[in-house]
This record gives C-alpha cells, structure tokens and sequence, in this order.
C-alpha cells in the first residue's frame, strides 16, 4: 500500500500546465517556475497537486512520497525519471531520485524515498 511519511513540501509556481501531472517529478527552470523533468535528470522535487500554469505547485522534496511509474519497477530499484516526468528504474547515465519501496507497473502510484537532487549513477 502507497502511503507517503517525514515529506517536506515548498510551493513554486507552475511554468507549464501541469494538471495532469501529479506525482511526476519536477525541476526548477531558470525563470524559477518548476516543469516536468526530462529523461535521466536531477528533480527537485515530486508534484503534489495538480495547478495549471501560473498556479502555485505543491513539490515534495524529501522523504517517502508518491510517484507516477512510467514501466515495471521491482521494489528496492534505484529510479529515475523518464522523459515524461514519469519513475522508471535508473539507467546507468540517468540521476537516481530515489529508491523504490514496493512494486509497481505502468500507470500505477508507488512509495519511494526520494533524493534531493538527485545521485550520479556508478
């Protein structure tokens, strides 16, 4: 069962429409606005809510909280993000953002402690 625990959250304003894209990991651009986080990068964070652009985003940045998987991932997977967004199990040139803890598939809403920032893949 997903459930989320010791998270911290920061509000940032949407950049882009970002309604369907609750528990997609975001990054910070340049202007300040967070957007959805391309394939193998750092994120700062997890959305929480669902705002369109120019609202204000709700991003967990620490600790056991909710994502989108975007494939089949094992419990205990070192993850990344896709070019979607989306948790898929790292890949050796991709920023782990955290570790699985449970299964899940395509689609489905699973835990993972997730990293600030991020951790270069050995």
């Amino acid at each position: 069962m997903a459930t989320m625990e010791n998270y911290q959250t920061k509000t940032y304003i949407a950049g882009s429409d970002l309604s369907a894209k609750q528990f997609f990991f975001v990054s910070i651009a340049a202007d300040g606005e967070v957007d959805s986080t391309g394939n193998g990068a750092a994120a700062a964070g997890v959305l929480l809510n669902t705002p369109t652009a120019g609202q204000a985003a709700t991003v967990a940045y620490s600790g056991r909280v909710l994502v989108s998987a975007g494939d089949t991932i094992t419990a205990g997977d070192n993850v990344a993000s896709d070019a979607a967004g989306e948790c898929v199990t790292a890949a050796s040139t991709d920023i782990i953002l955290g570790v699985a803890r449970e299964d899940g598939v395509d689609g489905q809403t699973i835990a993972i402690d997730f990293f600030l920032g991020g951790n270069a893949e050995a």
